[in-house]
């Protein structure tokens, strides 16, 4: 406790020494910061002024005809999404933390593998099983002498409640995560003197888990909810238009920007409700832990049908999130091997590492630079603006891409009329006709994962350490360089990871953003799989498949359980 109190003037300390030995060199790293915040925030600020002065305005046109039901299964799907992945999340946190019963060890870290494949190979998978040429349908017709699907009803697979069931088994690791760290920090304390007034198994979760645990659980569902309106593969293949859809629709089909920015505006406000009432929900609600360490939970024995029923319970989600999506798609990469030499996928596979290794660099130098420079400068400006440059992952990548594709296309235009005025050479489109503008999105929508890491890893390293670097000579870049990157390797391995693992599964953005003939392997597999050819879909599935789960591994290696 004492050297905790002694640290935190020392911080401070360190911040304002930083900040007066930055000498000459301080204006370029604050400069820096504000170019880097004006880069995250340029594709906002480019869809809020497209959608308020379109060259066409369809506004009245889009309230009187699809914004409404885009809008309606928007919000059907966000809340139906957000609520089955709380509900799931929550209470297999719950199980696992407070009970051991069989292969509850094990189940601890399956519960997180359906974060390792994206919604919408989930989405695939689903369909094909299910289908009517799929094998359950298929079993039934053989079982019950069924000749056609006149002879049986079968409810619809590709509807709005399975985007809903698909959405949530992919998601709800994310409620799971952040319930079950909330749980293991409650103090053993609490719930016996709850079971010593009388309350049992259910009014300790009522009563005390779920109360202490809201704020972790609302965040978890606010993270679900957007990344539901986020999403366009499995809505797409559902056949279910949302606002994502309503994008790509007035976009590609109609040729109008504006029309699609004010979609993309609509969207924004969507998240800025979902925001604010995440922080509504927890602005009246404080829990604090005693000073002292607290005991940790002692899980209690469940045994004979009570731990055979939480086992089954918890390992319906895994089997739908993750065991179904896996056992489909490596059925047809089995079924037909020769669509791993089909030609287009190692091409795609080499367009995925390139941008999304690029991608990944350029986001994590960023985010060290910024963090950095308002570390060291402690000016005002960059240390408002480094806040606002998260606001890239709550925007979806189908708005990042409208945001960015205009502005870069007129600054493309322009560059190739200034180039060929010069040399007599007309280089065409550089930036657009390649795949920067990929790179820029996904930038724009990593920045904040990157940027809360790098932010953390700093906060660890002890000030007086650059401060005698300094005062041995070095320069800000020199103190960077040779003190803090060798002391936070592990953090920033750590944000490339997931940044990279973020750049290989996104699909909007890319859809939109790629050049003609270039896939990656998320566009590649949503591309096959719209065509009804799961069996050449399924080699990029599973390679990002494969990268999720390495991702998974490190995680599940980086959160060790406290409850015993």
């Amino acid at each position: 406790m004492m050297a905790e109190q002694k640290s935190q003037p020392l911080a401070r300390g360190g911040l304002r020494a930083g900040a007066r030995t930055a000498g000459p060199g301080g204006g370029v790293w604050s400069a820096g910061t504000v170019l880097i915040a004006a880069l995250v925030l340029l594709p906002i600020l480019s869809v809020l002024v497209l959608a308020f002065h379109p060259t066409e305005n369809i506004w009245p046109h889009l309230l009187a005809t699809t914004l409404p039901r885009y809008a309606g299964n928007t919000v059907i799907l966000t809340l139906g999404a957000g609520a089955l992945a709380a509900a799931v999340g929550t209470g297999a946190a719950w199980l696992v933390t407070m009970y051991r019963f069989p292969m509850s060890g094990w189940i601890e870290w399956l519960l997180l593998l359906p974060l390792s494949i994206p919604a919408y190979i989930g989405a695939y998978a689903l369909v094909d099983f299910l289908d009517y040429s799929g094998p359950v349908q298929v079993a039934l017709r053989e079982a019950m002498g069924w000749t056609s699907a006149r002879d049986y009803w079968f409810p619809a697979v590709r509807s709005r409640g399975a985007a809903v069931v698909v959405l949530a088994a992919a998601l709800y690791p994310y409620v799971y995560m952040l319930a079950r760290a909330a749980f293991r920090e409650q103090s053993a304390g609490s719930y016996e003197v709850a079971r010593a007034l009388g309350a049992g198994p259910a009014g300790l979760f009522l009563r005390v888990g779920l109360p202490l645990a809201r704020p972790a659980i609302a965040a978890g569902t606010a993270i679900v909810m957007m990344e539901t309106v986020n999403d366009f593969g499995t809505v797409d293949f559902f056949g279910v238009q949302t606002l994502t859809t309503g994008i790509f629709t007035v976009w590609l089909e109609t040729g109008n920007a504006g029309g699609a920015a004010q979609i993309a505006c609509v969207i924004l406000a969507v998240i800025l409700i979902l925001v604010a009432l995440e922080k509504s929900g927890r602005r009246h609600s404080r829990y604090f832990q005693s000073a002292r360490q607290p005991r940790p939970i002692v899980r209690i024995e469940a045994r004979g049908g009570a731990g055979a029923l939480m086992t089954a319970l918890c390992l319906v989600p895994v089997l739908m999130g993750f065991v179904l999506p896996l056992a489909v798609i490596v059925g047809h990469a089995m079924d037909a091997p020769g669509t791993w030499i089909s030609p287009g996928l190692g091409r795609a596979l080499l367009n995925t590492l390139v941008v999304g290794g690029l991608a990944s660099a350029l986001t994590v130098l960023g985010a060290i630079f910024m963090v950095y420079g308002v570390r060291l400068t402690g000016r005002r400006l960059p240390r408002l603006l480094l806040p606002a440059t998260t606001v890239g992952y709550a925007a979806p990548g189908a708005v990042l891409a409208v945001g960015i594709l205009i502005p870069v296309a007129a600054f493309d235009h322009r560059l190739a009329d200034l180039v060929q005025a010069l040399t007599g050479t007309d280089p065409g489109l550089i930036l657009t006709g390649s795949a920067a503008a990929i790179v820029l999105a996904y930038f724009v929508r990593f920045f904040a994962i990157a940027q809360g890491t790098t932010d953390a890893a700093f906060g660890r390293v002890a000030p007086s350490l650059p401060m005698a670097a300094r005062s041995l000579g070095r320069s800000a870049g020199g103190a960077l360089r040779e003190v803090y990157l060798p002391m936070m390797k592990g953090s920033v391995g750590t944000a490339l990871l997931l940044v990279f693992v973020d750049c290989v599964k996104e699909l909007p953005a890319t859809l939109l953003l790629r050049p003609f003939n270039y896939d990656t392997l998320a566009t590649r597999a949503h591309e096959k799989a719209s065509l009804e050819n799961i069996a050449e879909a399924a080699p990029p599935a599973l390679l990002v498949m494969a990268v999720g789960l390495v991702a998974v591994a490190f995680l599940a290696r980086a959160t060790p359980g406290r409850t015993r």
